[in-house]
């Protein structure tokens, strides 16, 4: 039952987000005196409206996105002489970018909004996996790390002074940037090591003499084995703590992060799209495979079943980053394919000026048509094979 208030909760929230995004479009455009003529959530038949001065707001029957139309979208647009004025395509251009990206814009916010909740109230993930230290043990010996220290079982990072919050960057001169690569270094080592700690902004080198331990370590193939490693009593900063304040630096740097992640992310989805197909037939999921609204939802209600609210959050920030970075793109039509043509005019019409001509007509968007249904084909196809893996062999939490 859980899991299915979880699926319901996150594809609620998906729908608030995509509200928020037409409601972008919606109160930059009111602020600049363009005309609104219709606000909606889904598409298909309608359901429910209502009207507030020129512009009618409602829901549709097909909960797949929302629309927001502005009048004179484009100059092959009828428009009323009376409604000409605060026609779309007569605006100046930042006006028409400020209006076209604010979707994106408020998808960004929303992703913020969330972290920045995350921060204040439970902490953000060590998303990087930088090697910073939690805590320091009293004492290193064979056997589970948090067993009763015996008398005389050495402390090399406690006697070098290592305190939470320091982050080991180097094992005998080799780079750490990663705790997978600070445990890796360190358990190879054996007798008098240096370490770089960073602390505060300086770094500093400290020695310990690192002494083999009996362990259970993880293969790569994912059983376990008991073996002899160095070991200096550090455990790994998985998650980091603010207050409410301190919170606001915390959101920006993570928000910073996951920019870089979602763009990275962009840049290999085309070849992640194979490992899709492959699902469909019955191959085994790829984990870092693309996933559909539904397959999103399924993990969602999956993450509130076993109360990984954090995880539940991550995802809705995550996903409006990628939505937001996305309806960017230079592609009709998406936003971005908008935003490109305006700019396009503009820098046009510059360089007419420079050379005495008069400015250009606007874009003739009916050229475009056929460039606009290849990409409505291509996301459509990639819309379709994601969603039908995410129903015959979803990616679920373990």
């Amino acid at each position: 039952m859980v899991n299915v208030l979880g699926v319901v909760l996150f594809a609620l929230l998906i729908g608030v987000s995509i509200a928020l995004h037409e409601f972008g479009h919606l109160l930059t455009a009111k602020a600049f005196g363009m005309k609104v003529t219709r606000y909606f959530i889904g598409f298909g038949p309608k359901i429910w409206s209502f009207r507030k001065g020129e512009t009618e707001y409602g829901l549709k029957a097909i909960p797949a996105g929302g629309f927001c139309e502005i009048t004179g979208m484009t100059a092959l647009e009828e428009v009323h002489p009376d409604d000409a004025p605060r026609a779309f395509y007569r605006q100046k251009t930042w006006k028409r970018v400020v209006v076209l990206s604010a979707g994106s814009i408020t998808h960004f916010i929303v992703g913020f909004v969330v972290l920045y909740a995350m921060a204040a109230t439970m902490g953000l993930p060590n998303l990087k996996n930088e090697p910073v230290i939690a805590a320091v043990s009293d004492c290193v010996q064979s056997g589970p790390a948090t067993a009763a220290c015996t008398s005389g079982a050495p402390a090399p990072a406690k006697a070098a002074g290592i305190q939470p919050g320091d982050q080991i960057v180097a094992v005998a001169g080799q780079a750490t940037p990663t705790w997978t690569e600070l445990l890796k270094k360190t358990q190879e080592r054996g007798g008098s090591t240096e370490f770089t700690v960073l602390r505060d902004g300086t770094e500093m080198k400290v020695t310990m003499d690192v002494p083999r331990v009996t362990r259970e370590v993880t293969k790569a193939d994912g059983t376990k084995e008991s073996r002899e490693v160095g070991a200096i009593g550090v455990q790994w900063q998985n998650n980091f703590d603010y207050n409410v304040l301190t919170a606001f630096g915390g959101a920006t740097a993570f928000t910073g992060d996951m920019f870089v992640n979602t763009w990275h992310g962009l840049l290999k989805f085309p070849e992640k799209i194979p490992a899709v197909i492959k699902a469909i037939g019955g191959g085994e999921r790829d984990l870092e495979s693309p996933v559909s609204v539904v397959g999103a939802s399924r993990l969602g209600g999956d993450a509130a079943e076993q109360g990984l609210w954090q995880f539940f959050l991550l995802m809705l920030a995550g996903l409006n980053f990628f939505v937001g970075v996305f309806n960017l793109l230079p592609l009709l039509p998406l936003d971005g394919g908008h935003i490109a043509v305006n700019l396009y005019e503009r820098v046009r019409d510059w360089l007419r000026r420079l050379r005495g001509k008069p400015a250009g007509g606007p874009v003739n968007y009916m050229r475009l048509l056929p460039l606009t249904y290849f990409f409505i084909f291509i996301g459509g196809g990639i819309t379709l094979l994601t969603v039908t893996a995410d129903i015959v062999n979803p990616i679920r939490l373990p």
